[in-house]
């Protein structure tokens, strides 16, 4: 087994909001002196793994991400009979194995049963406390120091072992992510612009006023992005304690999220969904690298060549120069494009799974 995956996808979104800054505005970033869009690869990856294609394909096998597990253990607690005082007690010992506890003191958000960093848990850890809630109910006491070891090294948690985790009071704990994901950003110049709309008030006639009753504004842009992913087969199956058919479902899983899948944000307003139009699967043992470096210059569309031939053919120019360079950089290469119709999604997973 090849130990690397690496993932080149260009995908084509129409004017589109995907991924807000903090002033609303879409994300950018400067590229070869030249003004970007950019996705980062945390909604990117947010986007995937809360998909419908992932959480079908790894259905028992997806992690919870929450401050909130204290308020569900008091809830399970309260359930069975236990006063509210005491489920508190259990249920902030219980969430505190995972994390500082925010507050000492009762708020009305619960901020005493609340940890204060996100914690990642795999379905083990969730089932254990679900149990051990359930063991302390039913014999009316709280938990006690071992019963409270409730960390676990996640065996079945695919997005954990693909994307890590990190937990600050328990590093023990922590899980090296498998897969890394790098920011997608547009290969050509590309602008924010704004978008100025009216809506007009349906129960207004116009015989007083005759204007709208509310009027704003959203930033939007259009691209061609390159995004880039580096996979370790072998840690992704190590993370998944040895697991063979999981971690062949996980890749599968995530090439069909990858692309497939397109973050959420301003989807209702500008429909933005798209798949993946150019795909390019290398495999091997050699030292990764990107190829973002192909688009230092910004491509230009010619009369008889898009935006994406163009990108296509600076991807495989800039391939086959590191090749030229380094010597080969990849034992195997699989593409799709959609374009020419070449290649398949299916095809792309067989090769990245090995079959």
């Amino acid at each position: 087994m090849s130990r690397f995956v690496q993932l080149h996808l260009l995908t084509s979104y129409p004017p589109a909001n995907l991924n807000r800054d903090d002033t609303g505005r879409p994300k950018t970033a400067l590229v070869g002196e030249a003004l970007r869009l950019r996705i980062s690869s945390q909604s990117l990856k947010r986007a995937w793994r809360t998909s419908e294609t992932f959480q079908e394909a790894l259905a028992g096998h997806i992690g919870t991400r929450t401050k909130r597990m204290g308020g569900e253990i008091l809830a399970l607690l309260r359930e069975r009979g236990i006063a509210e005082k005491t489920a508190r007690e259990w249920a902030r010992a219980m969430a505190g194995q995972f994390g500082k506890i925010k507050s000492e003191k009762k708020t009305e958000h619960n901020e005493d049963l609340e940890i204060e960093q996100l914690a990642h848990f795999g379905p083990e850890e969730r089932e254990a406390v679900i149990a051990l809630a359930g063991v302390c109910a039913e014999r009316g006491s709280g938990p006690s120091t071992e019963e409270l070891d409730l960390l676990r090294k996640p065996a079945r948690a695919a997005d954990i072992a693909m994307f890590g985790r990190m937990l600050a009071d328990a590093p023990a704990y922590n899980v090296e992510a498998a897969i890394q994901v790098a920011h997608a950003f547009t290969v050509h110049k590309a602008a924010v612009e704004d978008d100025y709309f009216s809506a007009v008030d349906d129960l207004n006639d116009g015989s007083e006023d005759a204007g709208a009753g509310h009027i704003g504004e959203r930033g939007y842009g259009a691209g061609v992005f390159y995004l880039y992913l580096c996979i370790n087969r072998e840690l992704l199956q190590e993370n998944l304690g040895g697991d063979a058919e999981l971690t062949g479902r996980a890749l599968e899983a995530l090439l069909h999220a990858v692309t497939k899948v397109a973050p959420t944000g301003m989807q209702n307003s500008f429909a933005s969904r798209a798949y993946a139009a150019f795909a390019l699967a290398e495999k091997g043992d050699q030292q990764p690298r990107s190829l973002a470096q192909a688009f230092l210059k910004p491509v230009r569309a010619r009369e008889d060549w898009s935006l994406l031939d163009a990108a296509v053919g600076a991807l495989d120019r800039r391939c086959e120069n590191f090749d030229q360079v380094y010597g080969a950089c990849a034992t195997g290469r699989y593409r799709f494009n959609v374009e020419t119709g070449e290649g398949s999604l299916q095809g792309l997973t067989d090769f990245v799974k090995g079959v």
